[in-house]
């Protein structure tokens, strides 16, 4: 093999590595855009659930748990003296939510969710009442009822009590039936428009020129997050035409560099295109801490004095840490967690250690805290 064979066997072989590389960060367009118009619609709806052991509502405390059981009853054809006092314990009310996927269609079944709103200590084994689920104008969409299956368990015994998991919400599999269908048009005319999950104008010229590389002069962008399609006017090729482009692939513009900081659980996640600037960081913490010896001060014998007790504090002041550190400037998303962690801060002075690399011009990055 002569060396111009040689060099071009390796220039192959660097392509198909570049080539799978590419494939390997491609997304499909189902993946990262939606069909503008399809989408969920949520449900809500009040009932109550029945068959608890012992565990429903307190009804002196819950009145509305009685008002419902009463309306239950008097439609059934039971009805019952005025001021009659229920003492329920195997009845709890609750709120039943549901998300109607689109193009769900009457006699769907769609699962749905059930939670206390009053004080039962758990849902477990009970069984809800019919309960019509509306939508935000009022409609009845659905109707639900069945066994709600609650995972976890709880035991209580002298004041005591143990508990794994949430034992006041539990859910029902296929719970809801739907009744009423949502109409959800493809598209206005001739044209149906995709629309990013967010907002990239790098992104959406790609997904462009990648849709008309396939189907030329099919697509344009009307912005940063939605492109116009040119579809066929008959359903069935109009739907074959979307399930064509959602399997196409595309390679989604770089993200702008961001850092989330959840300043409750002290969680931070940054993406690969922060930067940091040279700067030099001193990170140090003070602990303050007290502490009380409590003493009886006895007087002696035949004094006339009293026996009292006498609280001695102690309080003491340390500044741990605070050293001044250099943190070198990197493009490298390990590079920068390794300087971060050479710090020493916990998740929680982390943010603070941001907040200020941020105002000192040193982190190249939007720091969003949630």
């Amino acid at each position: 093999m002569t060396r111009i064979e040689k060099s071009f066997l390796v220039f192959l072989w660097l392509l198909a590595a570049l080539l799978v590389m590419d494939a390997a960060r491609a997304e499909r367009i189902k993946d990262i855009a939606s069909i503008a118009g399809v989408r969920n619609n949520q449900l809500v709806g009040y009932g109550i659930v029945v068959g608890l052991d012992g565990s429903g509502d307190q009804t002196t405390q819950t009145p509305f748990t009685v008002q419902s059981t009463i309306n239950m009853l008097s439609a059934m054809g039971v009805n019952l003296p005025p001021g009659q006092s229920l003492q329920l314990k195997n009845v709890a009310a609750v709120m039943v939510t549901a998300n109607l996927p689109p193009f769900a269609r009457t006699g769907q079944q769609i699962d749905i969710t059930v939670s206390s709103m009053g004080n039962a200590k758990s849902l477990k084994g009970g069984t809800l009442i019919l309960t019509p689920l509306k939508g935000a104008d009022g409609q009845i969409y659905a109707m639900a009822q069945g066994n709600v299956v609650v995972v976890g368990a709880g035991a209580a015994a002298g004041g005591s009590k143990v508990t794994v998991n949430q034992l006041s919400v539990g859910l029902i599999a296929g719970g809801a039936t739907v009744e009423r269908e949502v109409p959800m048009p493809l598209g206005q005319g001739e044209f149906v428009s995709l629309e990013l999950r967010s907002t990239d104008f790098g992104t959406a010229q790609r997904m462009v020129a990648a849709i008309n590389r396939v189907m030329p002069g099919t697509a344009t962008a009307t912005d940063g997050r939605q492109i116009r399609l040119r579809a066929p006017a008959n359903v069935d090729e109009r739907v074959s035409f979307i399930g064509r482009i959602e399997g196409i692939e595309v390679i989604p513009a770089q993200m702008a560099a961001k850092v989330i900081v959840n300043s409750r659980t002290g969680s931070v996640v940054m993406n690969q295109s922060v930067v940091i600037e040279n700067c030099a960081v001193a990170h140090g913490f003070l602990v303050v801490s007290v502490s009380t010896d409590n003493i009886v001060s006895q007087p002696p014998p035949l004094s006339g004095g009293r026996t009292a007790g006498v609280a001695n504090s102690d309080i003491q002041i340390k500044q741990q840490g605070g050293t001044l550190m250099n943190v070198r400037a990197s493009a490298n998303l390990a590079d920068i967690i390794n300087a971060l962690n050479t710090l020493g801060a916990n998740p929680q002075d982390l943010t603070a250690i941001l907040q200020a690399m941020k105002s000192a011009g040193a982190l190249r990055a939007e720091l969003e805290i949630i």
